[in-house]
């Protein structure tokens, strides 16, 4: 009997990758790439909204795609992994996430606007194909085996690739109702997995998550501050959707310029962010009212902010 690769059937655990977002992937505008011209666009099968636990997220990954920093995440208690709730509640003290479902086709556009190598995650991905694991639980095991030490995994699967990034590496996150994702966490200021390869959180010296207000004073050669706020209020526009980004938000204070120039990048691109989403997740009107409930859920802050842009 001849055997045709192409019914193999291992090959069909992951014709979809579940991935948790909690930055520029938290609205319509960043998931289009909007401000970067449509580079990295992304278009996800579906969506749901997600509560992040045992997280904190801040800036502090040195971005690939300009001079500003981007967003990431640790874990508040290192002995115990990062998870994800898709309970109504989403006020519970954890953090807004999306846990976003993509075709295959996507993974070289995931890869690379994570600063992570396309053909590494191509192969990383085969080798949960051939483990018969979608590739979440694939991850898991490996992370399992570490204990969840972030620096053991990194090196573990440097083992097993060849490879480790400077910028992001792909992490298993499991969600309450049983499925396991990826989520990005930078490759971090204690190291990449390889001695070999500078972290760039080790490169520029981050060594701690910074607020809005810190990161707009880092010292990076040619820094882009109208990058850094236009990427910024990519992020908290998720808070249109009825996310929670109230870690986020910046103090505030109508007379403070830096609150005033986010309002003005947020103003434009929170027009049109609803329809931007829908087309971004595949959703229709009927299931996104269904799943995001964004009026009743604005923090203060936010809708001070919003007002401030002249969006109501």
């Amino acid at each position: 009997m001849v055997h045709l690769p192409w019914l193999d059937w291992t090959i069909l655990d992951n014709r979809e990758i579940l991935v948790v977002g909690y930055g520029s992937l938290l609205s319509g505008y960043g998931l289009l790439a909007e401000r970067r011209g449509g580079a990295s666009r992304l278009v996800a099968r579906d969506v749901h909204p997600v509560s992040i636990r045992n997280a904190r997220r801040g800036l502090a990954k040195p971005s690939s795609h300009g001079r500003y920093l981007a967003m990431d995440i640790e874990a508040v208690d290192s002995s115990l992994p990062i998870a994800a709730s898709t309970a109504a509640d989403h006020h519970d003290g954890g953090i807004g996430g999306l846990l976003l479902t993509f075709d295959r086709e996507y993974a070289p556009t995931i890869a690379r606007r994570e600063d992570y190598d396309a053909y590494a995650f191509e192969r990383l991905i085969g080798l949960a194909d051939r483990a018969g694991k979608a590739l979440g639980e694939y991850l898991m095991k490996i992370a399992s085996g570490t204990n969840f030490d972030l620096l053991t995994y990194r090196m573990a699967l440097r083992s097993m690739l060849d490879y480790t990034s400077p910028g992001y590496i792909f992490h298993p996150i499991e969600i309450d109702d049983g499925r396991i994702a990826i989520i990005a966490i930078g490759s971090g200021f204690e190291g990449s997995g390889d001695p070999r390869i500078v972290s760039r959180r080790r490169q520029f010296g981050m060594d701690r998550l910074l607020s809005l207000e810190e990161s707009v004073r880092v010292e990076i050669p040619g820094f882009d501050r109208a990058g850094q706020i236009g990427y910024y209020a990519e992020c908290i526009l998720g808070g249109l959707h009825g996310l929670e980004v109230g870690d986020l938000e910046p103090r505030f204070d109508p007379d403070a310029g830096l609150v005033r120039e986010l309002a003005a990048h947020l103003g434009p691109i929170a027009v049109g962010e609803r329809e931007r989403f829908i087309e971004a997740t595949s959703l229709d009107a009927a299931r996104y009212g269904e799943r995001f409930s964004f009026l009743s859920r604005r923090t203060s802050s936010l809708t001070a902010i919003l007002a401030l842009a002249g969006v109501v």
